[in-house]
């Protein structure tokens, strides 16, 4: 399931920001200033963080990175920080926008001296330390911002995915199909009707119809669903379809891939 967690660390109005590899325009000035130093500081800590919990390594990601950063302009020119403000896009939506893919999304927001003094608050907030060590994100984009001595900062985490077209959605799982020794077939008609239908047992083009469908969707183009491992392993069936086709029920812009595969 795919999740959006939001904590809040409350502060005062500051001026610059900046993400890491992403120069800006002040709030509120014509020019720009780049601070990237306290963003990787961030990023640092954070994993060493993880390490020493055991989770793996996050990974810096630009997209992510640029929707911190149009957040953290936001919180400047607002004054009180937020996860939202009217009229805003919503994290989900700021972060596709900026092309992240993702399956879950969380986020981090704080105010504090320096970046090490808000790495320790967040390690000493239970809901800031359980994004920040989450195993199941790993990646990171992370906005900073400076004014009369102080920072504010936002650090968006995710559970990155590929994004891929339906055909290489296909081919990715046909192939996986091959590897358990059924002859698979990607993107055919039949199985992309399957796959935009609940039921149903569609013919094929030679007017057989397949013995199984499994219809499924997800983020994990890694492995088969279980059922439909065990069809496969049953040597009843020698050839298989692949079909895609858009996900149903996505919350926001979370990104999933809804499949379906015909045996025969």
């Amino acid at each position: 399931m795919s999740a959006f967690k939001k904590v809040l660390w409350v502060g005062k109005t500051l001026i610059f920001c900046s993400a890491l590899g992403w120069p800006l325009l002040a709030a509120g000035q014509a020019g720009g200033v780049s601070r990237s130093e306290e963003a990787a500081q961030l990023l640092t800590l954070a994993n060493q963080a993880r390490a020493s919990e055991g989770a793996g390594v996050l990974q810096w990601d630009p997209a992510l990175a640029a929707a911190a950063l149009k957040h953290c302009q936001r919180m400047a020119v607002e004054g009180p920080i937020a996860h939202l403000y009217s009229g805003e896009l919503t994290l989900t939506e700021r972060a596709a926008q900026q092309g992240a893919h993702f399956a879950l999304i969380e986020e981090n927001v704080a105010m504090g001296p320096t970046a090490a003094v808000i790495h320790d608050s967040w390690m000493h907030s239970p809901g800031h330390r359980k994004n920040l060590l989450a195993p199941d994100v790993d990646r990171v984009g992370i906005a900073v911002v400076a004014s009369h001595g102080s920072l504010y900062a936002v650090a968006d985490y995710a559970h990155g995915v590929q994004s891929l077209d339906a055909a290489q959605v296909e081919a990715q799982i046909a192939a996986m199909i091959a590897a358990r020794g059924v002859h698979a077939a990607s993107g055919t008609a039949e199985a992309r009707a399957a796959c935009s239908t609940d039921r149903g047992l569609p013919q094929s083009a030679g007017g057989v119809a397949p013995g199984f469908v499994m219809r499924w969707q997800g983020t994990d183009l890694h492995q088969l669903p279980e059922a439909l491992v065990k069809r496969l392993a049953s040597g009843s069936y020698h050839q298989a379809a692949v079909g895609s086709c858009p996900a149903r029920g996505t919350e926001g812009s979370f990104t999933l891939y809804r499949l379906a595969v015909l045996l025969y």
